[in-house]
């Protein structure tokens, strides 16, 4: 069926790129991220569970430069964009949402940490992981080209260094306000609980063999325009709730003006209520989003941990007691994305009606990935409906759907 994709190797990328820039130097790739649990929720300091799945992007080094970096993207070739980049190894950015900047980002954020890189590249990029399309392409092109910098120069980066260095390129250098999510989830791999405060520590989760259909909207969407909106939202809320007399000492002292301040793990939806219903709609559901989500999130845990939940905790999230572990699952699944629509309103038509073709194609659950309006959405299916639920997402509008596999982090690639 049109627009049902299959991820191409690594074999098939470096021959594609050999064939037409000669034998390459070096190779790395780094995965792509479904944004499974508790969505929104790292740029407010909670923990998230990012799964890597199998649509990589792909740094290839194919010539050695004395004095610059020139990059080639193969994808806004084939977009009939610009593609070539070119800059010296102490590099600025251009600007203007340029693909470059993200490259010449990490180059800096290198420099910053030390790291002196003497000679330069002629880089290909090529990516399975659809841009804007809320799978981490950005943070994937950051940690491929970095691991592609480690390999080649030896520079000896582990995989924390690796994500930290892709985060400090796209928010402390680009500006963009992302939190750490996309670049844990590209470098570690697998499925990981990534704590979002210092010293952000990784737990790798037993997710077990699980099948995931990945369903592209070809809305494109911008996070840069979408997380400091529901950022501010927040902290109007916050204001509002700090100039209440009323508010139990216990409460405020729990609270803070900008959204990474709060407790937010200490806090309870029902301390809090009575208080979110005396100020405004959208800051009140915007907090209140962050705490159901955190909770289900919690629940999410647990049952991967130790494989079942008790009967009140699944009715808490709209499971049958006693259903199994994939049922269960799709069902926390299912109640975030409620959560992403009714109270953080980043849905749309277009992702409705995708996602509700998914689950009538017998998914166990489906939701949102990343930022929202637009972008992909993420199902949990069994094998034997992997393949019509992907159908049914493109018969709904979906421009391209794969069925993927959590995938391992950031590597380098055998050159055949």
């Amino acid at each position: 069926m049109k627009g049902l994709l299959s991820p191409r190797s690594a074999e098939e990328i470096v021959k594609g790129v050999a064939a037409e820039f000669g034998r390459p130097l070096k190779a790395a790739s780094a995965p792509g991220r479904a944004d499974f649990l508790n969505t929104h929720q790292d740029y407010k300091g909670l923990p998230v569970v990012p799964v890597a799945v199998n649509l990589r992007t792909y740094a290839i080094a194919v010539a050695e430069l004395p004095d610059r970096f020139e990059v080639i993207s193969l994808n806004m070739k084939r977009e009939g964009r610009e593609f070539q980049d070119a800059f010296p190894l102490k590099p600025s950015l251009r600007g203007g949402g340029w693909f470059g900047d993200y490259l010449r980002a990490c180059v800096i954020a290198l420099s910053e940490r030390g790291y002196k890189l003497e000679r330069g590249l002629r880089v290909v990029i090529d990516s399975d992981v659809p841009a804007g399309g809320g799978l981490g392409s950005s943070a994937a092109l950051e940690v491929a080209f970095l691991k592609l910098l480690d390999s080649y120069y030896g520079l000896g980066l582990e995989r924390r260094e690796l994500a930290e260095l892709a985060f400090r390129a796209e928010n402390g250098v680009m500006g963009i306000p992302c939190g750490r999510l996309d670049q844990y989830g590209s470098s570690y791999g697998g499925a990981i609980l990534l704590h979002t405060r210092p010293p952000y520590q990784v737990e790798e989760l037993p997710l077990g063999r699980v099948k995931l259909v990945v369903a592209d909207s070809g809305i494109k969407h911008r996070v840069a325009a979408i997380h400091p909106v529901r950022q501010a939202e927040i902290e109007r809320g916050l204001a509002q709730l700090l100039e209440m007399r009323e508010l139990p000492e216990g409460v405020r002292s729990l609270l803070g003006r900008r959204y990474w301040e709060p407790k937010w793990e200490e806090l309870g939806l029902e301390e809090l209520e009575p208080y979110l219903s005396k100020i405004d709609r959208k800051p009140a559901d915007r907090i209140r989003f962050t705490l159901l989500m955190h909770r289900t999130t919690l629940l999410a845990l647990k049952l991967i941990r130790e494989g079942s939940l008790a009967p009140d905790e699944a009715r808490e999230i709209g499971a049958e007691p006693g259903a199994g572990f994939h049922e269960t699952l799709g069902a926390i699944m299912n109640r975030q994305h409620e959560l992403l629509r009714d109270l953080y309103e980043v849905s749309l038509p277009e992702l409705e009606r995708i996602r509700d073709a998914m689950l009538e194609a017998g998914a166990y659950g489906a939701k949102i990935s990343g930022a929202g309006l637009g972008g992909a959405l993420i199902a949990l299916v069994s094998e034997d409906r992997e393949r019509a639920v992907a159908e049914a997402a493109l018969k709904a509008g979906a421009k391209r759907a794969w069925v993927v596999a959590v995938d391992e982090g950031a590597r380098e690639e055998r050159l055949t």
